[in-house]
């Protein structure tokens, strides 16, 4: 199984081919992600994460087009990004995420489909994100207090994400991370749906 990390930062994951550009620890692969193409073959992976980088970048519907062109027909995209609730609390975040984004990845959605097909599987709030990020700034007591309210407060969030990101996410001071999981849909090229046409046609023949 083939599997990318991009935007690996500190925190490169094992068993994935860590990109990155500006970090101090160094990548596998040396990429700048705001310059396309990836240097990645098309259909190369089976799954593609991304923590907190989307917000950084300059096209985050760019990137996802070029996510959708590196990964297999039924791979998996794990997307990690900050709700807008919370998104603009960092000096070099670009812009928030909400509940809205995989409309664009839907190809009946009018009000602007990206061109490139992700079937969405699961969109999740989470209060206390990062928690690998936040050991490392926070007392004991700070950190395993946020965590056990983090989890009561994300536990009715997820009951229903809409909800929870248009309305309640300001009564409870925002939401620090809104993820996303998609599965990648591809077209079969008409050649090819024609070859495989024939060659069940030629298997039935006497």
């Amino acid at each position: 199984m083939q599997r990318l990390n991009l935007g690996s930062g500190e925190f490169p994951k094992p068993g994935f081919i860590n990109v990155d550009y500006y970090s101090f620890t160094p990548p596998d692969v040396c990429h700048d992600l705001n310059v396309f193409p990836y240097p990645f073959e098309d259909n190369a992976f089976d799954l593609v994460e991304s923590d907190h980088c989307l917000e950084h970048l300059k096209d985050p519907f760019a990137v996802m087009r070029e996510i959708h062109r590196i990964t297999k027909p039924g791979g998996i995209v794990r997307i990690r990004v900050p709700h807008f609730s919370r998104g603009f609390t960092h000096a070099d975040h670009k812009r928030g995420f909400d509940v809205t984004f995989p409309y664009y990845f839907d190809p009946t959605f009018r009000g602007g489909y990206m061109g490139v097909h992700f079937r969405v599987q699961q969109v999740r709030l989470t209060w206390f994100a990062q928690p690998y990020l936040k050991r490392t700034v926070l007392s004991p007591w700070a950190f395993y207090g946020a965590i056990v309210v983090g989890k009561v407060i994300d536990f009715f969030a997820n009951l229903s994400p809409f909800l929870a990101s248009r309305l309640w996410c300001f009564w409870v001071g925002g939401f620090e991370e809104i993820f996303f999981e998609f599965t990648v849909v591809k077209e079969i090229p008409p050649s090819l749906s024609l070859h495989e046409e024939r060659r069940g046609a030629s298997a039935v023949l006497p």
